[in-house]
């Protein structure tokens, strides 16, 4: 059995593990036309047949190739969905206020997130998360909005191994060869943003934080200083998106602190 055909098996069972501990049977997701949620759909319906619901949550940013190859992938593996659009919610509350890309993309982001979980709690289902290993290192995301998530199956899987493993599940290719987009805004690139490829990008990742290497040991590695640097900033100043708020502590038995029973306790 291959890597990816045992991370399969792995996936599965967690989310049938995890979900079944809640008492609930279902789960619904956002899926926009891009790899990772691509991914976590094929995951969510091998572990759950029919009791999947996709969400598809366009506004007039996004592109029409994404939202396309999001009805390609649901038709390819019968995925319930739904389209919702959040351009009334954009436009009620931009009303005669001139925001920047930024803004916009963050509140987009968040709008998507308030309609998952609104329909989670109509169908009784848990919100699946989306979010790869090094958008949540580099904090490449918005927080409550598409890194919020009641499970995420592929968080510890970096954006290298997801084209891998999306193969591996039989992802549209159409999915797979198109560049990274959050697609926020009209012509958006992750890697633009960013300033590296993903590839480039990973191996400095799994080197700094998979093997420790500290910033010298990088640097005679072969990485560059910048991107080095980049890495290092970006993992140590959203560190605050990987965490829950921060509890001050002033009892002996503080919330996030010493009090940490696992929610699997058994009386």
């Amino acid at each position: 059995m291959d890597k990816y055909q045992l991370i399969e098996s792995y996936l599965i069972k967690f989310l049938q593990n995890e979900v079944f501990k809640t008492g609930l049977k279902k789960v619904v997701l956002g899926i926009s036309g891009g790899i990772d949620s691509a991914v976590v759909a094929v995951l969510a319906k091998k572990a759950f047949g029919k009791e999947i619901l996709g969400i598809m949550m366009p506004s007039s940013n996004s592109s029409q190739n994404s939202l396309d190859d999001a009805l390609l992938l649901c038709e390819k593996f019968d995925i319930k969905y739904e389209k919702i659009s959040i351009e009334p919610l954009l436009k009620a509350y931009f009303i005669g206020i001139e925001a920047s890309n930024l803004r916009i993309g963050n509140f987009s982001a968040r709008a998507r997130m308030c309609i998952l979980y609104d329909l989670s709690a109509k169908h009784n289902a848990l919100v699946m998360g989306t979010s790869n290993k090094s958008e949540l290192l580099l904090g490449y995301g918005t927080l409550f909005g598409d890194l919020a998530s009641a499970l995420n199956p592929i968080g510890d899987l970096y954006k290298t191994e997801i084209f891998e493993f999306a193969r591996h599940l039989g992802v549209p290719e159409a999915i797979i060869s198109k560049p990274p987009s959050a697609d926020l805004w009209e012509g958006q690139s992750d890697e633009d943003d960013l300033g590296f490829s993903y590839a480039t990008i990973d191996k400095a990742l799994e080197d700094f934080v998979d093997k420790r290497m500290n910033e010298d040991e990088m640097l005679n590695a072969g990485h560059q200083k910048k991107l080095v640097d980049l890495i290092k900033n970006k993992i140590y100043k959203n560190q605050f998106k990987r965490k829950p708020p921060i509890i001050a502590k002033i009892n002996d038995r503080s919330i996030g602190h010493d009090f940490l029973y696992s929610r699997d306790i058994k009386l």
